[in-house]
């Protein structure tokens, strides 16, 4: 049997025991896809990564949800920047995942992305086909959903008020009809009061609707969003997620005039072990 080593951290945690926690496995060199999968699977978590080594950034990075693989994703990307450091050292990182490469620093604890540059598509379903599928009244839809990629695409869909973002209840048929294509089934609600943004992201797990604390990934499309919208520039905002699942995250966004899109949020590692296979 081979022992490997991993570390647990919570990331945009302002707090230990907050933000959203993140399974990361500090060497997967000898780990095939379907070992990495049922690890996903064992730990539950809503990512789980593995760092690999990497000819063209400081590490390689596979990305492992409980049932599938992610090309990007924020707060593992975050994360796993945050071990890779403690194993290797440096405050500038780079990344490789099937996303691409993605340079990551930190200013202590906090660490900021420098996302892809966005691309955007409108939703087929109508404003009250998204309505139906919130469970909401379409009348709190603000324009202009969007399917928004900077690595993950993902529903971006904009609320007039908190208390609409806080009566969201998706239901599960509906956000696959949404989705189509065969692709994951993912929606993110956001509304704003000045430069504070309170948000939620849900995505589908065996075939049930699981609502996620923090989400860097629909953070970076949020600025997709914006720069799709021809928003203000720059920007930047501070979003709250993860109140109704009792695991606060704060999430930093920037926008910037020329139009780069960073994410940035505190990591905690609170735990390190081994499994044995």
């Amino acid at each position: 049997m081979t022992d490997y080593a991993f570390r647990i951290v919570n990331v945009f945690a302002e707090a230990p025991l907050a933000g959203n926690p993140l399974c990361v496995f500090e060497d997967g060199s000898s780990l095939d896809d379907a070992t990495m999968q049922a690890i996903a699977l064992q730990f539950n978590l809503s990512e789980t990564t593995f760092i690999l080594p990497s000819t063209q950034a400081t590490a390689g990075v596979r990305i492992f949800t409980p049932t599938f693989e992610m090309p990007f994703a924020g707060h593992p990307t975050l994360g796993t920047a945050h071990v890779v450091r403690a194993l290797e050292g440096g405050d500038r990182v780079t990344l490789q995942m099937i996303a691409g490469v993605i340079p990551v620093e930190a200013e202590g604890d906090v660490w900021t992305l420098s996302a892809r540059a966005p691309t955007h598509r409108e939703p087929e379903a109508s404003r009250r086909d998204l309505a139906e599928m919130l469970r909401i009244d379409a009348g709190a839809i603000l324009d202009r959903p969007l399917w928004v990629d900077t690595g993950a695409e993902q529903l971006v869909v904009p609320l007039a008020s908190f208390e609409a973002v806080r009566s969201v209840e998706p239901d599960a048929q509906a956000m696959t009809r949404v989705a189509a294509h065969g692709k994951p089934a993912m929606a993110y609600v956001f509304a704003r009061q000045g430069d504070h943004v309170l948000s939620r992201f849900f995505f589908l797990k065996h075939g049930a609707v699981v609502e996620d604390p923090g989400t860097g990934s629909a953070c970076a499309n949020l600025g997709g969003w914006l720069l799709a919208t021809g928003a203000r520039l720059p920007q930047r905002l501070r979003i709250d997620q993860g109140e109704a699942v009792l695991r606060p995250c704060r999430l930093g966004l920037a926008i910037e005039a020329e139009g780069g899109i960073a994410v940035s949020g505190r990591v905690v590692e609170i735990g390190r072990g081994v499994i044995s296979l």
